[in-house]
């Protein structure tokens, strides 16, 4: 009979409390990362303007103009038609669709307010102002 029970596996108990711990241990470590990812999506933001301004630094002394209003940050995927001032365009200068992580897309006037140009996100709201995570992000205050 000794045998049997050496060989028989875990008891009701022993599943149970392990189930607690790993209940108790997701209850405390869950909350504190969803709560950490509209710090990341910010910090995301961040960095894609950054990555948007080089792009467009690199436009401007190819062709020695940024991008009109008119032409967007469209300009940096595809060679703006109808535009002489693209024409040393060669390739693209970003890799994909400027959207920021909230699935908006990315603001850009030409020329800007306080200098060649204003580039901003809207912010998680997708609307201007706002505080914490809804707050607008603009690339000449990084």
């Amino acid at each position: 009979m000794n045998n049997l029970r050496k060989n028989g596996g875990f008891t009701l108990i022993e599943i149970m409390v392990v189930i607690v711990i790993l209940g108790v241990l997701g209850a405390m470590v869950v909350p504190s990362i969803l709560g950490k990812t509209g710090e990341a999506r910010m910090k995301a933001a961040k960095s894609d303007l950054r990555t948007i301004e080089t792009a467009l630094d690199m436009y401007r002394m190819d062709n020695f103009v940024y991008p009109s209003s008119e032409q967007g940050l469209e300009a940096l995927l595809t060679k703006p038609s109808g535009f002489p001032e693209a024409k040393n365009w060669t390739q693209p200068y970003l890799k994909r669709e400027a959207k920021d992580p909230w699935g908006n897309a990315y603001q850009y006037i030409s020329p800007g307010s306080s200098g060649p140009y204003d580039l901003f996100s809207l912010g998680a709201d997708g609307k201007p102002g706002g505080e914490g995570e809804a707050s607008d992000l603009f690339a000449s205050e990084l």
